[in-house]
């Protein structure tokens, strides 16, 4: 399988979970002209076949960056630990009480627009004290043991996104 491509480096960007946006969109727009497909209308197959491959995986490569939790499993992915699609269990018991605890809280806040409001302001809140401790975990010098731990919270920032998108869709149902 071998390592995986580094989009960081493909858009000049420094490895960091702290990413200018401003700056990736920038690089995007930049590497998506230099490979458009119709840069190379009168190319060979091979130049457009190319430009199309490279195309995509610019396009992959940002939607990777742009997002903080692909964008943490790219920074993982890059120490040699793919994590994105396994369903490893949870060890974790009190962070799965704590799901069971969210889970319930909505069921009961579902038809109730203040209550789910201050549901998603606590979840960004939480979302965003998660994607600072991945930072600090990924300053600190690597070691197995800390991928192991920064997959642990990789997991647990991909069950909080998850609930956040339930909450907004509560939501959305309540302004029909």
């Amino acid at each position: 399988m071998g390592k995986a491509m580094n989009y960081f480096q493909l858009f000049n960007l420094p490895v960091s979970l702290d990413l200018d946006k401003a700056q990736l969109s920038r690089a995007y727009q930049a590497l998506q002209q230099l490979t458009h497909p119709d840069k190379f209308a009168s190319g060979s197959d091979q130049d457009k076949r190319i430009a199309l491959q490279k195309n995509a995986q610019i396009n992959d490569a940002y939607t990777t960056l742009k997002h903080p939790l692909s964008r943490a499993q790219h920074m993982l992915a890059l120490r040699g630990m793919e994590i994105n699609g396994e369903q490893q269990t949870m060890q974790d018991t009190a962070f799965l009480m704590q799901q069971m605890e969210l889970r319930e809280a909505l069921e009961d806040a579902r038809d109730n627009e203040d209550a789910l409001l201050k549901f998603s302001d606590e979840l960004s809140f939480e979302i965003k004290q998660k994607i600072g401790q991945l930072e600090a975990l990924f300053d600190a010098p690597e070691t197995s043991k800390q991928n192991e731990e920064i997959a642990h919270e990789i997991r647990k920032l991909t069950f909080i996104y998850k609930f956040q998108s339930q909450v907004e869709h509560h939501l959305e149902l309540l302004e029909e």
